[in-house]
């Protein structure tokens, strides 16, 4: 495959991946890996950036959202809001370093914008936390014969 097309396809399948999209990176990340034609390390910044950038996506619908709450037509329940807003006040902004788990990282994400989180603050500790899994998955993949 080539490297342009590997590259790309890392980059959004991790991106829709981070969106409230079911999606996987993983798989097409460990193939590209074990494919061997590209640095695992460029890899999985890429994917890293991907998958940021989707996180990114659903902090801007969130703070999309924030705006529209208090309208009689608003589609979610006030229940479920003051329970989200509860739980991440509770663990906080650094519970942002765990956005790239399964199921709970995507809403958080889109809760982080709902509650204004700031921007930069977001964007550093989802980084840091989606960085740490793809590094460690390229890492566990790739075995010691790639640098």
């Amino acid at each position: 495959m080539d490297i342009i097309l590997e590259t790309s396809a890392v980059f959004f399948s991790a991106l829709l991946s981070a969106t409230l999209i079911p999606a996987t990176s993983e798989a097409v990340l460990i193939a590209t890996v074990l494919n061997g034609n590209t640095n695992i390390w460029i890899l999985a910044l890429i994917a890293t950036f991907g998958n940021t950038a989707g996180a990114i996506i659903n902090w801007a619908v969130g703070t999309f959202l924030s705006g529209l709450s208090k309208k009689s037509w608003f589609p979610m329940n006030n229940k479920i809001i003051i329970k989200a807003e509860d739980h991440f006040k509770k663990y906080g902004v650094w519970s942002l370093l765990f956005s790239w788990l399964p199921i709970i990282g995507d809403p958080l994400t889109l809760v982080a914008g709902y509650l204004k989180v700031p921007f930069w603050i977001f964007c550093v500790l989802v980084f840091i936390g989606k960085a740490a899994r793809y590094f460690f998955i390229v890492q566990f993949f790739s075995g010691s014969s790639h640098s």
